[in-house]
């Protein structure tokens, strides 16, 4: 098995849960993954853990995750690999390997919670490493404008098809059960789906409107949070043409959309196109 350690970081929050881990991977040298924010004490104490590191790997840019990766690059000497590299970094690519001691690390692009959203396997151990896109509890946010819904729900299942054993997290707990979490956040997702589709049927016509009734036992300092995660799921809805949306005088509202059929054939359609997808591949071919 290839040497795994987690260091805390000292910026626990609402999404942090008790702070961001920063992990170490194999040894002399070690791989870091997400060093967190620009920490001093923090930093030395992954440079004291780590040894020689001969890579830092961002599983993506946000404030929690990053900032800390220019300065523990200059105090190892390893170089910065990202999705979305900042000044000085090496750009990361989807498939990407990294050998460390006993095993490889493969990138994994997972868009959803950040467009430049990477997690990292790795092989044999079958960890993975999931920064924001799996939690170790709860779950993660979908804010706009770069959370987007769908090519999360993909990244879900993208990793679940690596068919890994543990997930290590941005946030929280080890997860020993990687399958289950990530069936779990699957499910919690169609879940929440179904609630935002009976809150609109019950005359609910905006996320806010909605927060008490899909959100009422949460604490009061997260509704922000949920009604932008909902409108995460509107969004999507649209895109499929499940809900409509209508903006008069700056106020945005949504509702559930009337089925749409084909006019040519009648089978259901999705979006507001006109024809299904043979009728459109069909009438294309006859206009040739």
């Amino acid at each position: 098995m290839t040497r795994i350690v987690r260091i805390l970081a000292p910026n626990p929050g609402i999404r942090e849960l008790e702070g961001t881990n920063t992990w170490i991977v194999g040894d002399r040298p070690a791989v870091v993954i997400d060093p967190g924010p620009d920490d001093e004490r923090h930093l030395r104490e992954v440079v004291r853990e780590a040894g020689r590191v001969s890579a830092i790997l961002l599983t993506h840019d946000h404030p929690d995750h990053a900032p800390g990766a220019r300065t523990l690059g200059a105090m190892t000497g390893a170089t910065v690999l990202a999705a979305r590299p900042p000044e000085g970094a090496e750009r990361l690519r989807d498939g990407q390997e990294i050998a460390v001691r006993g095993g490889t690390i493969r990138c994994v692009a997972t868009p959803g919670h950040s467009a430049d959203h990477m997690a990292f396997f790795l092989q044999p151990d079958a960890s993975l490493f999931t920064g924001d896109a799996v939690l170790g509890r709860g779950t993660s946010v979908i804010d706009l404008p770069e959370g987007d819904l769908v090519a999360y729900l993909r990244s879900l299942r993208r990793m679940r098809e690596l068919e890994p054993r543990t997930i290590h997290p941005g946030h929280g707990p080890l997860v020993l059960d990687a399958v289950g979490k990530l069936d779990e956040y699957l499910d919690h997702r169609a879940r929440r789906e179904e609630q935002v589709l009976a809150a609109l049927g019950e005359g609910s016509a905006t996320p806010e409107e909605m927060v008490p009734a899909i959100y009422g036992d949460y604490p009061p300092e997260v509704r922000d949070l949920a009604a932008r995660s909902i409108l995460a799921h509107l969004l999507k809805l649209e895109a499929e043409g499940r809900v409509e949306k209508h903006t008069r005088g700056g106020e945005t509202r949504w509702s559930v959309s009337d089925p749409r059929t084909c006019a040519r054939c009648g089978r259901p359609v999705r979006g507001r196109a006109r024809l299904c997808g043979p009728c459109s591949l069909a009438a294309l071919q006859e206009s040739d």
